[in-house]
């Protein structure tokens, strides 16, 4: 399967979602690559600072971007049973080739506003890309949410999200929690990481959902 973590907004939190659900997935099916198609290259950085500290299982990474990507990843699906792509945070080439070959676009947001505004522009380019890969199915996922029960913008936004038939919306969100930035610097996920139960329970969930 294809997994795509993308989006139109940078600093919501796709690159820390999308290394810790290939650490679990690969964990389960050692057949998965990691594709980073952000030129910032966050993604890449991590696994070698995996590498370098020796951490298993290894998360087998390229860069690819450019036009060419939807080609190449329809190869590479070819030699991994597995594939996930961290796509950087705006309208890129990269994002919109991604949405062509992908079986499940996840989107993460933050419940905020400025956040929200993305959805109708993520909704078009979703509806542009199903027009030749009837296979893609996209959700959002609530991202860097307050751990504070009292705050209610998570729910908020589900009601939001309702309004966009093509687009749906993941039922795991994950809080913010400096465990993530913590076992992102040491080339880990926060399932490995075993400093904050809540944050590895919340990726958990989220594999559980994209995977089944």
């Amino acid at each position: 399967m294809i997994v795509l973590f993308g989006g139109e907004k940078g600093g919501v939190g796709k690159t820390t979602l999308a290394i810790n659900i290939a650490t679990l997935r690969t964990s389960v099916n050692n057949d998965l690559l990691l594709i980073d198609t952000d030129k910032q290259a966050t993604s890449s950085y991590w696994c070698s600072v995996r590498e370098e500290k020796n951490i298993c299982p290894r998360i087998a990474s390229v860069q690819k971007y450019e036009k060419s990507l939807r080609n190449e990843v329809v190869e590479l699906s070819k030699k991994f049973s597995d594939i996930i792509i961290d796509a950087g945070g705006r309208d890129s080439v990269e994002l919109r080739c991604s949405l062509l070959v992908a079986n499940k676009a996840i989107f993460p947001l933050r419940p905020s506003q400025f956040d929200l505004w993305t959805l109708s522009r993520l909704s078009s380019l979703v509806e542009s890309a199903q027009e030749v890969n009837d296979s893609l199915r996209a959700f959002v996922v609530v991202n860097q949410a307050s751990s504070n029960p009292a705050v209610k913008e998570a729910e908020e936004m589900k009601k939001f999200v309702d309004d966009f038939k093509n687009i749906g919306l993941l039922q795991t969100i994950i809080c913010e929690r400096i465990a993530f930035r913590r076992a992102a610097l040491n080339g880990m996920s926060v399932v490995e990481y075993k400093e904050d139960q809540k944050s590895a329970a919340e990726i958990k969930n989220l594999y559980a959902e994209i995977y089944g």
